[in-house]
């Protein structure tokens, strides 16, 4: 029903569909299922892909690839000479020198989104979802594009299990306790309180209006997703977002704990994601030191260890498995993180950490979002 609606909508308001991705997960059963089930939707105007760690052969391999997808398609090929020199155009002005990865893969497809200028909304997903359905996409675009609903933003949020365990990690042992521990530590904060109001901020679904592209800011590094919430809670009333339940069951490629290497896996993430945190209270007017830090760590433990108990009796009501050693090997290593996070954020006071507006980027290198355009274009020929 929702989807008939939303094929009468298209018709006046496109969609598009913004696909980040490895090369590497175009071996993955995951990929292959998610484009059988966007096939089977109509709405869509164009789908862009992101096309990250891919050589020439990779490249067109991935263009044979994505051939099946009925939708009309575009992938940015980021390793490719043509969006390297558009790329060096943007290290030289000093504009966008950041390092590769999600956020700066994310970035360059909004701006060719902006480039083609066509869709009213834009959504966003992965593409390592192992239970992904169309429902996903339908849910995320109908508050935006619906009438009677005057929505900007919307995020998608699940419950995080598989194969009888508990998922989600990041979120439940690093996330929600640090948040709490910040409150508890500075007060009441309306950033905080919002963050804290999203069931799933970490989730990789969302869409966005078209009016939004042009003035968000990204981090890029793996702070992308709390980024984006920063920043529409930085410039737009909470009234113009809100939240959907997209599955009832949610499951992804997991990344490994790295406890060995800050500069992998999940500890790269938490230390990137409580850096975001950091950066945003500091424009705030909040001041940290050392000592907050350490302050910080140990609140921080103490809370993440209250969740623990918590996640396991849920987890035994819903007949799920809960590694109790694991969590709290988790906190343990989340809790050094905190500590690596503040030293670097101290550490570097000149640190750039968002990648420039696309609006910044239109007035300080005119013609620049055409090129874009013209180059992606020549990649798909």
């Amino acid at each position: 029903m929702l989807a008939e609606e939303l094929e009468l909508i298209a018709e006046e308001k496109p969609m598009e569909l913004i696909l980040p991705c490895l090369f590497t997960e175009l071996k993955s059963d995951a990929l292959k299922n998610i484009l059988e089930k966007i096939n089977k939707i109509n709405f869509l105007q164009h789908i862009i892909i992101g096309l990250d760690r891919a050589n020439k052969e990779e490249f067109e391999f991935a263009k044979k690839y994505f051939s099946i997808l009925k939708t009309s398609h575009s992938i940015l090929w980021n390793d490719g000479p043509r969006l390297k020199k558009l790329q060096k155009e943007l290290n030289e002005a000093e504009l966008a020198n950041v390092e590769n990865g999600k956020g700066k893969n994310v970035w360059y497809c909004i701006g060719y989104a902006i480039a083609r200028n066509s869709a009213e909304a834009v959504a966003f997903h992965d593409c390592d979802i192992k239970t992904y359905d169309e429902n996903i996409l339908i849910k995320l675009f109908y508050p935006l594009l619906n009438n009677s609903m005057g929505y900007s933003f919307s995020k998608g949020y699940y419950p995080r299990y598989a194969e009888n365990k508990f998922n989600g990690r990041v979120t439940r042992l690093l996330v929600t306790p640090l948040i709490k521990s910040l409150i508890k530590l500075f007060g009441n904060n309306d950033y905080l309180e919002f963050i804290d109001s999203f069931r799933y901020p970490l989730a990789g679904e969302y869409a966005i209006k078209k009016n939004l592209l042009r003035e968000i800011r990204i981090p890029s590094d793996w702070g992308l997703e709390i980024g984006i919430l920063s920043e529409l809670q930085r410039s737009y009333s909470s009234k113009l977002c809100c939240q959907v339940d997209l599955a009832d069951h949610y499951d992804h490629k997991h990344q490994g704990l790295s406890m060995d290497d800050k500069s992998k896996g999940l500890s790269r993430m938490t230390i990137d994601i409580t850096k975001a945190f950091l950066r945003k209270m500091a424009t705030q007017g909040y001041i940290f030191t050392e000592e907050s830090f350490r302050t910080l760590k140990a609140t921080y433990f103490r809370k993440a260890l209250e969740y623990i108990d918590i996640y396991k009796d849920d987890a035994k009501i819903n007949g799920l498995t809960l590694d109790i050693n694991l969590e709290e090997k988790t906190v343990e290593l989340f809790a050094e993180n905190i500590i690596l996070a503040g030293k670097s954020f101290l550490s570097q006071p000149m640190e750039k950490p968002f990648i420039p507006s696309w609006q910044r980027i239109e007035y300080a290198s005119p013609g620049f979002i055409k090129k874009l355009r013209q180059a992606v274009s020549e990649d798909n020929y």
